[in-house]
């Protein structure tokens, strides 16, 4: 299965190729950072005014689609 991304964009010459939301440099990654440091969408957004609610959501399938391809190692405590 291959998801289509409307909003977001990955090209070398803005943000070194990092995932971005189409027509900012808002990468994709600090996003998601928002999120997981527990700040809401509508923290986001008031944040980042450009933003819409379905880029941040667009944000977090591209997340998902990208763990399901791809493994990281998590070590684990002794």
């Amino acid at each position: 299965m291959h998801l289509m991304f409307e909003k977001i964009s990955v090209n070398p010459d803005v943000c070194h190729g990092q995932p971005c939301i189409k027509g900012t440099r808002i990468m994709v990654w600090l996003i998601l950072a928002y999120l997981a440091n527990g700040d809401s969408i509508e923290d986001i957004l008031q944040a980042y005014p450009q933003l819409t609610r379905e880029d941040v959501l667009e944000s977090l399938t591209y997340a998902a689609e990208v763990t399901r391809e791809r493994v990281v190692s998590i070590e684990v405590g002794a």
